[in-house]
């Protein structure tokens, strides 16, 4: 028989025996209740965006069919047509970039998106930048400035197509909430403190838009996220870009916060530490001008702070002002110290007097001979030949790097006597009659999409013959002499990267060096690396940009595309 301390010992290890029991049900029952619940909030937000998409996808799609329809109504109406056209191209961007959203977003989910770095210029990523959202500026009568401070590393590596991705959605966000007359400004500051051999950089995106409830913000980076209020109900959009971009920035490892005041507008913020590119532009002093004054007339105070470092970095002195009529009142009491200005750094758009007007005030005072730039945020062209006629020399876009500024008073440091008026740059595209006699082999199997790419292709002078599948399109460059190949890649019967590889494999000189462009709604970095490995030169993607063929064209008929030889 057992004693009573036996019986006591296993009645205690029974007792714990079913507390432990009880435990791991409630352990269990815990794991349960916390998978149901991501189950549960992974439906509803499947929900939610399927009910998102469907209503944003089904606006432009309406608007581009209703529009449609009625240009069938009205074609012998020329100017309607045109304009219901214009609605529905509108309407086909908007829905391409829903699509491309959502693209994005599930792509980086699937870790599918890799972050590829190379050498770029932050002077070039800007303008590039500027250039992309001038026709929002334009339609919108925003006021737009990107400036920089103490940026003195402008050549760094990094993925220029993420980083103007990055920046894009923010400034997409805020062409969205800002109304016309409103203030969207982008800002680079270079930090100090940088681990050698790199740079840190402060990106700063404001608006003077409607901001964004406190609420809001902190759900703002998370996907499908919209602010629910009248104000931006009628605002379209997936609730998608704030979250690529946050994914983005955290693959860059950079970081991206938001300050916000509802009614008086929003601010990101963005830092990055990029890996400085091992040749950087040399900056030094004009020994020409050394020591000669520059009068800086802005009425922001970080240009002019940031212009003034500039100048010192590079050998001059400066002085600012924010008024146009200061601007005149310093330059007679410079003549009257006999310590002329050099020369003039102007921004166009001034409260009191603008920048045209003020050059000419001083050039009654001063005579010609000194540079007089203008510098500004916007198109010039329509003010061009005021501007000449005023006196002034140059032109000269925000934002202003340090080796633009330098670049711009060489030019004039040698002979200040016999400075010139600039002349614009132009768009300088192939006409028709230069691509007149071209032939072109169009390896693609829809019919529409035959119809169209053959459309633009003639309007540009091109000789076009299709063919249906890469099978078909293997034979025709065998017997027939082609200038270029447009290569779709979903094809029947074989498919454009297999016509590529046999293209490539025949015997001939030709069939090694004739130029083969992907042109493809395969869009992707991994589809075009594909291309390149596939045997071809390029690729563009679908929808087609007219733009981007005539310059891929160009490339090919004036052999600067790069010659792949196999």
């Amino acid at each position: 028989m057992m004693d009573k301390n036996q019986l006591e010992m296993i009645e205690k290890e029974n007792r714990e025996s079913q507390e432990q029991k009880y435990f791991d049900l409630q352990e269990q029952h815990k794991i349960l209740s916390d998978a149901l619940k991501q189950a549960q909030h992974a439906n509803r937000a499947k929900t939610t965006f399927l009910n998102n998409m469907s209503h944003d996808i089904r606006t432009p799609m309406n608007a581009i069919m209703g529009f449609a329809t009625l240009a069938l109504n009205h074609l012998d109406n020329r100017e309607l047509v045109k304009d219901y056209l214009s609605k529905i191209l509108t309407s086909s961007k908007h829905l391409l970039s829903l699509i491309n959203d959502v693209l994005d977003m599930s792509r980086i989910e699937s870790g599918k998106v890799r972050i590829e770095e190379h050498e770029c210029n932050l002077s070039d990523i800007m303008r590039d930048l500027k250039a992309i959202v001038h026709s929002d500026i334009k339609s919108k009568r925003i006021k737009f400035n990107i400036d920089t401070l103490d940026v003195i590393h402008e050549d760094i590596f990094c993925d220029k197509l993420r980083l103007n991705q990055i920046l894009l959605n923010l400034l997409s966000n805020s062409f969205k909430f800002t109304a016309p007359g409103g203030i969207i400004s982008v800002r680079i500051i270079e930090k100090s403190g940088a681990p050698e051999g790199k740079a840190s950089y402060i990106f700063k995106v404001k608006d003077t838009g409607i901001g964004m409830s406190k609420e809001f913000q902190k759900h703002v980076f998370e996907p499908f996220e919209r602010e629910r209020s009248s104000t931006v109900s009628g605002i379209q959009g997936t609730g998608l870009g704030m979250a690529i971009a946050k994914n983005i920035v955290n693959m860059m490892n950079g970081e991206i916060s938001v300050e916000s005041e509802e009614g008086k507008g929003t601010e990101f913020t963005l830092k990055f530490t990029f890996k400085l590119a091992s040749q950087q532009r040399v900056i030094g002093k004009i020994e020409e001008i050394e020591g000669s004054r520059v009068l800086i007339a802005d009425d922001d105070f970080n240009t002019c702070a940031s212009l003034s470092k500039m100048l010192a970095s590079i050998g001059l002195r400066s002085e600012w002002t924010a008024s146009g009529e200061e601007a005149i009142l310093r330059t007679k009491l410079a003549i009257e110290q006999e310590d002329p200005f050099f020369g003039y750094i102007i921004d166009w758009l001034m409260p009191d007097l603008n920048g045209i007007e003020a050059v000419r005030r001083i050039r009654r005072i001063i005579g010609d001979g000194h540079p007089m730039i203008i510098m500004t945020a916007y198109d010039w062209a329509d003010v061009e030949e005021e501007a000449k006629n005023a006196g002034v020399t140059a032109f000269c876009s925000k934002p202003l790097f340090l080796s633009d500024l330098q670049q711009l008073l060489l030019k004039y440091s040698k002979n200040i006597t016999s400075v010139k008026f600039p002349e614009k740059e132009e768009n300088k595209g192939f006409f028709v009659e230069e691509f007149k006699g071209k032939r072109i082999l169009l390896a693609e199997d829809m019919e529409m999409n035959q119809i169209l790419a053959s459309t633009i292709l003639n309007e540009m002078g091109c000789d076009v013959e299709i063919a249906d599948n890469g099978a078909i399109a293997a034979e025709k460059i065998k017997k027939s002499k082609y200038d270029a190949i447009l290569m779709d890649i979903q094809m029947p019967v074989m498919n454009g990267y297999e016509a590529a590889k046999i293209i490539r494999a025949m015997k001939g000189e030709r069939f090694k060096t004739i130029p083969i462009i992907a042109m493809t709604a395969n869009a992707f970095d991994e589809d075009r690396q594909k291309a390149i490995e596939s045997g071809m030169n390029g690729h563009l993607g679908k929808p087609i940009e007219i733009d981007k063929l005539r310059a891929t064209l160009m490339k090919c008929f004036s052999g600067k595309l790069n010659d792949r030889r196999f």
